[in-house]
């Protein structure tokens, strides 16, 4: 039985939308229509033609006036753009999730929220180490972008989760892109950059997320003839 109808602006149809298209259901190069998508997910073309405005404008989809839609492809260049800005924010937000930890530590009595924030961390590590051990790869791209979102959280900096929060989506489709090649590497680079965080260790913890950041560029590029 559908779903009742959304409402425009309603964030439902885009998230599925998105995920479907970073998950790979919707493949590269694929022409969406909105009646199609509207039968897909049980809904009304109003809310399908306000997510597609919304998506497109971040890049997911590209509408052409007579063309109709088309699920975007992902573009090096701008991926390559992208890893550099994700390293220069991320890099800072591992410096800034350690500094705040070393006072966490001094003060002898940490803030209840960061507690919380730090043992969801060891539960998504826990998580992506099982995923992985089972073969279970697809899971690891939404348990890489919460251990990323959590560093932010830990940080305390709402500039930094914000910058992170605009980038969240690209970040998740060029994980899940990459997984079947470097999956396993990638999420075994994560407990490194929370042991650092944890010691308090600024600037190493910046140097091994910029290497990790570094590092998923490489393979992701590698993949692309010059």
């Amino acid at each position: 039985m559908p779903r009742a109808a959304e409402l425009p602006g309603e964030p439902g149809i885009r998230d599925r939308i998105r995920q479907d298209i970073i998950r790979g259901e919707l493949a590269p190069g694929a022409k969406i229509t909105e009646a199609a998508l509207a039968a897909r997910y049980g809904s009304s073309r109003v809310p399908v033609r306000e997510a597609l405005r919304t998506l497109a404008a971040e890049g997911f989809v590209e509408s052409r006036p007579y063309a109709g839609s088309r699920v975007a492809r992902l573009d090096p260049g701008e991926a390559g753009d992208l890893f550099e800005v994700r390293e220069a924010v991320e890099g800072a937000t591992a410096r800034r999730a350690a500094e705040r930890a070393a006072r966490q530590a001094a003060a002898g009595s940490p803030d209840p929220d960061w507690w919380a924030v730090r043992r969801r961390l060891g539960e998504i590590l826990a998580a992506g180490d099982a995923a992985a051990a089972d073969g279970r790869l697809d899971a690891l791209p939404e348990l890489n972008l919460d251990f990323h979102r959590g560093i932010a959280e830990l940080a305390g900096s709402a500039s930094l989760q914000a910058l992170l929060a605009q980038l969240a989506g690209k970040i998740e489709w060029l994980y899940a892109s990459d997984v079947g090649f470097r999956g396993r590497d990638s999420w075994s680079e994560h407990r490194p950059i929370l042991a650092a965080v944890d010691a308090g260790s600024a600037a190493e913890a910046e140097a091994l997320m910029r290497a990790h950041i570094q590092q998923s560029k490489q393979s992701f590029l590698s993949r692309f003839p010059n």
